[in-house]
């Protein structure tokens, strides 16, 4: 049996644009052309969209990479260059998106629309755009820009309108197996289930809603005792919990010590799962009478504290219809699940001065960092004249040599940007 896979790291490369070109117009009887070089199409983007047909982010563990197509170079004759074709990335309903660097939702995938989590690059802009009364011959373009590039964080939170909740063994598998077509694993010893399973139920007149079998919890579950840490998160997607309980005590053990320790890592898990409607389901009656003690009293102490309880048995189906009617009831007047707020904030803009552009200096070397600079750099042809004094003259407008120079810079000192050293000359 494949294990339940709800998280998943991977990398997204989003497609570098393509490069401008640099062309002029040739024409038989056309004197001084002049330049016609096209611009670079755009990187693809990194798209994820909903497949209600997935369930596990199983295809993530296999695969951790995925980069979407650069863009076509430009061409002559004006021509730009194709745009990349978009990577579609395809994740279950109720998978949340997040940057791993900061652990920051950046988007919840429940409401089924197409999110962009890396943006390709910008096309470069072909030698047409270069032209000027005093530069009529420009011999350069620019180059594309790179796509974005991020790790990010897949975490499936399951959409279930009732999620069954319970110790291990009290019946939550056998209650789902017939109230839906769901065909969990069913076995008499803990932890039969080993990941949450799903089934839709169908009620009259056409009603239904679906439930979650949530394994896992047991005493210390909020702690990340045994396997509840990893599956209270589905707790969380729930509009209505029913609280499963073996109400017989066939194991031995205290129906009402049962119900309170649930409850309880219920509050410590947090997330204000103690507060989500709740049914309580007396499994097992089947095996005691109505006048035995021990079920009268277990029943008395939900009553008390005005949580609705009903008596079933899943074996026998006895009080199966009433408990189905009742959670219809509850969820006609419940509001749908909402999304997650996205909590992700974008790096700031990049700036258009020096002011945070980083440098040091070490024995008569310049080393200057900085996203801004970074991506001047990736935009200039440094195989061509003009296009290196374009990038000279970018860098003196935007104050880098006037702050080296009151630093201290001096004639024929090593300057490194990235993958770019020169000797600096006033």
């Amino acid at each position: 049996m494949a294990s339940f896979v709800d998280q998943a790291k991977i990398h997204l490369h989003a497609g570098k644009g393509g490069d401008g070109a640099v062309a002029f117009h040739r024409e038989k009887y056309v004197a001084a052309g002049g330049p016609d070089g096209g611009d670079g199409g755009r990187g693809g983007n990194v798209v994820f969209v909903v497949d209600d047909n997935m369930t596990t982010l199983m295809d993530f563990r296999y695969k951790r990479k995925y980069t979407a197509e650069n863009g076509a170079d430009g061409q002559g004759k004006r021509s730009s260059g194709r745009d990349g074709e978009d990577l579609f990335v395809r994740v279950p309903r109720g998978t949340l998106i997040r940057d791993t660097d900061s652990g920051a939702l950046m988007h919840d995938m429940s409401d089924g629309e197409p999110y962009i989590a890396a943006k390709g690059g910008r096309g470069g802009w072909g030698n047409i755009h270069f032209a000027t009364p005093t530069r009529q011959v420009p011999r350069f373009a620019k180059p594309g820009l790179p796509g974005e590039e991020r790790d990010i964080t897949l975490e499936l939170k399951l959409l279930a309108d009732v999620g069954l909740v319970g110790f291990p063994n009290v019946g939550k598998s056998t209650l789902l197996s017939v109230v839906s077509k769901a065909h969990p694993k069913i076995a008499n010893y803990h932890f039969t289930t080993l990941y949450p399973n799903l089934g839709i139920v169908y009620a009259d007149e056409g009603k239904s809603f679906v439930m979650a079998d949530i394994p896992g919890m047991i005493e210390g579950a909020s702690d990340g005792v045994g396997l509840g840490h990893d599956f209270l998160r589905h707790v969380e997607r729930c509009r209505l919990l029913v609280h499963v309980v073996d109400a017989s005590g066939s194991e031995g053990r205290d129906p009402v010590e049962d119900y309170e320790v649930i409850c309880r890592e219920l509050r410590a898990y947090g997330s204000d799962l103690a507060q989500k409607p709740q049914i309580v389901a007396a499994n097992k009656c089947d095996l005691v009478d109505e006048e035995n003690e021990g079920l009268k009293k277990f029943l008395e102490h939900v009553e008390a504290e005005q949580i609705p309880v009903v008596s079933i048995s899943a074996a026998t189906h006895r009080g199966l219809k009433p408990l189905i009617d009742l959670c219809l009831k509850m969820l006609s007047d419940l509001p749908p699940a909402e999304p997650f707020e996205p909590d992700y904030i974008e790096p700031e803009a990049i700036p258009e001065t020096a002011e945070d552009i980083r440098i040091l200096h070490a024995d008569g070397e310049w080393q200057l960092e900085g996203e801004w600079l970074k991506r001047v750099a990736a935009s200039v042809n440094f195989s061509d004249y003009e296009s290196r004094m374009y990038f000279d003259r970018t860098l003196r407008r935007a104050g880098v040599f006037d702050r080296l120079e009151s630093m201290g810079v001096q004639e024929n000192d090593t300057i490194c940007i990235y993958d770019l050293i020169f000797d600096y000359h006033f």
